[in-house]
């Protein structure tokens, strides 16, 4: 907690607070949208992590209470309510200081996740849909909202790709380091054989826009193609072509939005979640920019970043923190986790070794 408060500065944060609070209440805040959302967004955020550490600090302070208690009454049902408050009093810690590493210009966002089925035919896209129900049971697991966007499904099993948004602070930050590509090794239940097969699918996370980054599209460089929505086995959902196709013809980026109702929600979707993909693309073509000049060019932190194996033995394990569990049926559900909180300490090393 001593990390954690240096690193908090809470007289600063206190500071931030007031003026913040001052800001807001000027009657002619409102006059202009952007600054009025941007200023009560941030004092939000502040308060919030005011409250996170003060909180901690007042469950630091019960549970030495209930120490002395225990020593003066000499009281065994008393000392084991202290050790299971202890265990979790560890845990919150341990979260609160992986929450005062996310500094990144992004990492209070939310976030969009989109999985694409990679090699390994109807396995990769099994393994797709797998990861989307492990992604979105980790968010279950914490109150997290979720909205799924986007999915096509394959044709056999499975999902060739799907895109989803988390819609609460630091999503970005916490699920950025699950970017790269996931491996699965199992006996495949799809081969009548029952040989092992070996799948991977990628996973893609770009911080959510917001109306204050002016990440503007020029209409000529957009192509909009609409099509029909479809389910598994291609069976319609509407009769309309209320599907959207969005190709970014610079980049060749291409967002495809069909789970909202009408056409014109879905083409606002596709062009937020656009505008997301080339607001990161912007960010890391300026950081290989800079890791030019400095004459370090290294490849993606991000490739082939954790292996699934289910067989011949149980094991997850992350290739770059070197981070791994036996239990390998609690991660697909959404036990994530230690691998999110060791992934962000990787990534903040790796950041400090380059600077």
């Amino acid at each position: 907690m001593d990390s954690v408060r240096d690193v908090t500065d809470l007289d600063t944060l206190r500071s931030q607070i007031a003026e913040l609070e001052q800001e807001s209440a000027a009657p002619d805040l409102w006059d202009d949208v952007e600054h009025a959302q941007e200023v009560t967004s941030r004092l939000s955020r502040a308060n919030s992590e005011l409250e996170r550490v003060e909180g901690m600090d007042s469950r630091i302070d019960d549970v030495e209470v209930l120490v002395e208690m225990a020593q003066e009454e000499d009281d065994a049902e008393t000392f084991t309510e202290v050790d299971r408050e202890l265990a979790s009093l560890r845990k919150a810690v341990s979260e609160l200081e992986v929450r005062t590493l996310l500094g990144g210009e992004y990492d209070q966002r939310e976030a969009v996740v989109t999985i694409r089925a990679g090699a390994g035919g109807v396995d990769a896209a099994d393994f797709a849909e797998m990861l989307l129900r492990m992604y979105l049971r980790w968010a279950e697991r914490h109150g997290y909202p979720t909205k799924v966007m986007d999915t096509s499904y394959a044709e056999e099993a499975g999902l060739k790709s799907a895109t989803f948004e988390v819609n609460v602070p630091y999503a970005y930050g916490n699920l950025a380091v699950e970017a790269g590509t996931h491996r699965l090794v199992r006996i495949s239940p799809f081969d009548n054989q029952g040989r092992r097969q070996t799948s991977f699918a990628a996973v893609e996370v770009v911080p959510l826009i917001e109306q204050t980054d002016h990440i503007d599209i020029p209409e000529n460089e957009l192509k909009i193609d609409v099509f029909r929505s479809s389910g598994p086995g291609g069976q319609s959902v509407n009769t309309t072509d209320s599907a959207v196709r969005m190709t970014h013809i610079p980049t060749g980026t291409v967002v495809s939005m069909q789970n909202e109702k009408s056409q014109i929600q879905n083409r606002a979707a596709a062009l937020r979640v656009m505008q997301s993909r080339l607001l990161l693309l912007r960010r890391e073509q300026e950081a290989a920019e800079k890791k030019e000049l400095a004459g370090d060019i290294k490849a993606s932190w991000g490739d082939q970043m954790r292996s699934y194996v289910l067989h011949p033995y149980q094991m997850v394990k992350d290739l770059r923190t070197e981070h791994e569990v036996g239990k390998t049926d609690a991660v697909l559900d959404g036990d994530i986790d230690d691998f999110i909180e060791a992934g962000v300490r990787w990534k903040r090393a790796q950041e400090r070794a380059d600077a």
